[in-house]
């Protein structure tokens, strides 16, 4: 059975469950750092797209991470979808697994 971590991401603050495998997967994609699916999407859009010319993935996640700074991890939007999806998810697990 695989092992289910908490995980935060390093840039919005959204926690997730997630298997060691995956944690492994994203940190080794994002220099070591763990970002949640809506964030690292954002960092490879921007690294990909060279919208500021970014030399290494590294600046694209510093870039993002002063983004998600300028809001509040509580009121972020994207943090309460995500919050919501979760919750959503979970309730459907339970109801499949009675």
């Amino acid at each position: 059975m695989e092992i289910i971590e908490m995980v935060e991401c390093e840039c919005c603050g959204l926690k997730e469950e997630c298997t060691q495998e995956y944690i492994r997967r994203v940190e080794g994609e994002f220099d070591g750092k763990w970002l949640c699916g809506l964030c690292s999407e954002a960092v490879r859009d921007e690294f990909k797209k060279g919208k500021k010319q970014f030399v290494v993935v590294g600046e694209a996640i510093t870039a993002h991470m002063t983004f998600c700074g300028k809001y509040n991890k509580s009121n972020n939007p994207a943090t309460r979808v995500a919050d919501g999806m979760k919750q959503l998810l979970r309730r459907r697990r339970r109801e499949f697994s009675h």
